[in-house]
């Protein structure tokens, strides 16, 4: 009779899961020294990608509510790293625009994401990790992942 503490799961599945739980957490340590977490740091991403846009193209990329970014959004204002301006088109709807802080710190980040995926990948030769960051992003979409954005945003609690 094979013992619970013999049996280990050996799946693609659970690797990428116990991966990614790993790199998560390392990843929120990293940023952690910032003052920012994983979710903040995405934002300030997303936002430089697409300097100006709404709260509301924030919330649909990020599939929650509006209300949701609203908060995400007041935490990284009180941080000095995001602003509101009023909209061109329409003055009601606030663009989404990083300050120069916000600059300074996404530069920062840049070089905090790039020696995490140096750790995370070290027994991986250049031509592998090529390779496996391929594998994985076909996985991404044969599922149906947005591109570019970390499903956890639906399950953030609010920031504080």
């Amino acid at each position: 009779m094979t013992s619970r503490r013999q049996a280990r799961p050996t799946g693609a599945a659970f690797l990428v899961a116990q991966l990614g739980a790993h790199a998560a957490e390392r990843f929120a340590q990293r940023v952690k020294e910032l003052g920012l977490t994983p979710a903040d740091v995405g934002l300030l991403r997303m936002i430089a990608g697409q300097p100006g846009r709404s709260q509301r193209s924030l919330a649909t990329d990020l599939g929650v509510v509006p209300s949701r970014v609203v908060a995400l959004v007041d935490s990284l204002e009180r941080k000095g790293l995001v602003e509101r301006r009023p909209g061109e088109t329409d003055r009601r709807h606030h663009a989404l625009h990083l300050t120069t802080d916000g600059e300074q710190v996404l530069m920062r980040m840049r070089s905090i994401a790039a020696a995490h995926e140096d750790d995370l990948c070290a027994a991986l030769s250049t031509d592998e990790r090529t390779q496996l960051a391929s594998l994985l992003q076909r996985i991404a979409d044969q599922q149906g992942l947005v591109p570019h954005v970390h499903p956890g945003y639906r399950n953030l609690s609010a920031p504080r």
